[in-house]
């Protein structure tokens, strides 16, 4: 294997911004931003969605409009 090609794997906070979770993880991806976290300091990477925070996850669906969709689809082709 040849040396000195591989990006660094090191540990890092992943922040679930629209929750506020973080979570210590281990990552080859590239920040500046570091945060203070029981003691250490790590480089953060700041998500939007995690399984913090997504409904697949946390239970909490949001309800489509069915209804709505199948009146306009009979409105326009119901009657063809």
């Amino acid at each position: 294997m040849k040396k000195d090609i591989h990006p660094q794997y090191r540990e890092v906070v992943f922040w679930d911004l629209s929750s506020d979770e973080k979570f210590i993880t281990r990552s080859t991806a590239n920040t500046a931003d570091t945060i203070d976290l029981d003691g250490k300091t790590y480089p953060v990477i700041k998500v939007e969605v995690s399984s913090a925070s997504h409904p697949f996850y946390t239970g909490k669906n949001v309800l489509v409009d069915t209804a709505g969709r199948v009146e306009k689809f009979n409105r326009r082709y119901g009657k063809k």
